[in-house]
């Protein structure tokens, strides 16, 4: 899911410990087109993909609304 602006994006993630996770990264404006870790959330787990969901959006403000969703 990424911001409309195009300048953040959150990736959710399966481990293969069967546990799930969820890393928020920033747009690099060097031109490279690639995305900064911003190293805050990948390191907690979770059960089941919903409850990464739910976690990110009361961790990360941009999220919570859905109409800013694009997947």
């Amino acid at each position: 899911m990424e911001t409309p602006d195009g300048t953040h994006c959150i990736d959710f993630f399966a481990r293969e410990d069967g546990t799930f996770g969820f890393e928020q990264y920033r747009a690099e404006h060097d031109g490279a087109g690639r995305w900064q870790s911003l190293g805050q959330y990948a390191h907690l787990s979770f059960g089941s993909g919903e409850e990464a969901l739910r976690a990110a959006k009361e961790h990360v403000p941009w999220l919570s609304p859905a109409e800013v969703w694009r997947w």
